[in-house]
């Protein structure tokens, strides 16, 4: 196992995308498990879903900060494209971590929207590596994804694994965030690790992920879609796990050495963070039923069956993904453990709560 190098207590940490789903169950772990700490959250809460979801998130934050009056938190709504103010905040706050979570998310929004995946997953990107370039931080830790995997076939997905066939804009743009963050931790000495995140659920999610979508539409009555005629697997991964391991990997950035030629070697790692086993769609959306079931979401007798079609794959998605988190074991100790039923269940409990139901 690594040895921690950073300590968090005391520390100022970035957190990008605080008001997103990863983002702001981070931020509410860190001032529940590290006092004194100063955290500083960046978002531009932008509508790309229901922006009172990325409120109460904020709200929940505000409110759990109140009871730990050691520590410090800080909310600054802004965009990660404007560099005059990423490269303002960095020379304010002087950063000691930086956790970069704020994308634009969703394979599908890539194929018709691309123009704000470029601005917030490429030059966001760039902002935040230059702020990190003349601001020097302990570590940089940023999100990846298991979209970069494409459509490899070998499974379960490894680190290793070639990952040069992108099958959508989105993952191009997170192979994009690793090959940048290569090149600055080679360069600048910047100790960097990215993080592969599989399919990511739990309560207070993002509206465009299945479970939630499927939850929305099964409410109304209306007909859920089910791609690549069920043949999909997901390695569903649940948000307290997903916490916990980026919590981990903040306290270990990767070390400064010297290659043969005297020259540094990048201080640089890549992660998977998935739940090493994945499920069917078809058995995902009926524990999800059972669970809206059991918590009340819908009625005991609700006919799934008359409520799913089986459609062809879309463009951009992928018939399986499955995380190798043997690296994450060995390195931190950690491997997600949380079942889908235990996640999905927590998840209907919230949406009871959340939507008056």
């Amino acid at each position: 196992m690594l040895i921690k190098n950073v300590d968090l207590k005391n520390k100022t940490i970035l957190v990008t995308g605080a008001a997103g789903f990863i983002g702001s169950n981070l931020v509410m772990e860190l001032l529940r498990t590290v006092e004194p700490v100063n955290i500083v959250g960046f978002d531009n809460c932008n509508d790309y879903y229901d922006v009172s979801l990325k409120d109460y998130r904020l709200a929940e934050i505000k409110k759990l900060s109140e009871s730990y009056p050691n520590s410090k938190w800080t909310f600054i709504k802004g965009n990660l494209a404007d560099k005059t103010l990423v490269d303002k905040l960095f020379a304010e706050y002087s950063f000691d971590v930086v956790v970069n979570l704020a994308a634009q998310a969703g394979v599908r929004y890539s194929i018709d929207h691309p123009d704000v995946y470029i601005e917030s997953n490429i030059i966001g990107f760039y902002n935040i590596l230059e702020a990190c370039r003349y601001n020097p931080v302990e570590h940089l830790v940023y999100a990846s994804s298991s979209s970069v995997y494409g459509g490899n076939k070998k499974v379960p997905f490894c680190t290793d694994d070639k990952v040069d066939n992108p099958v959508s804009l989105y993952a191009a743009t997170k192979k994009s965030n690793e090959l940048l963050a290569h090149a600055y931790s080679k360069l600048y000495n910047i100790p960097s690790t990215g993080l592969r995140f599989f399919t990511v659920y739990g309560p207070a999610g993002r509206p465009d992920m299945a479970y939630f979508g499927f939850t929305n539409k099964l409410l109304k009555g209306e007909t859920i879609q089910i791609f690549n005629f069920g043949n999909c697997k997901r390695d569903f991964t649940y948000v307290d796990d997903i916490v916990e391991g980026v919590k981990r990997v903040m306290q270990h950035a990767p070390e400064k050495k010297n290659g043969e030629d005297g020259l540094p070697l990048p201080p640089y790692a890549v992660y998977n963070i998935g739940n090493n086993s994945p499920e069917n769609l078809l058995d995902f959306v009926q524990i999800l039923s059972e669970e809206l079931i059991r918590a009340k979401v819908l009625p005991a007798d609700y006919d799934f069956e008359a409520h799913k079609k089986l459609v062809p794959m879309q463009p951009g998605d992928v018939p399986i993904t499955f995380a190798d988190t043997s690296a994450l074991e060995t390195d931190f100790g950690f491997k997600p453990s949380t079942g889908l039923r235990t996640g999905l269940r927590k998840f209907a409990e919230w949406y009871k709560g959340y939507y008056h139901i």
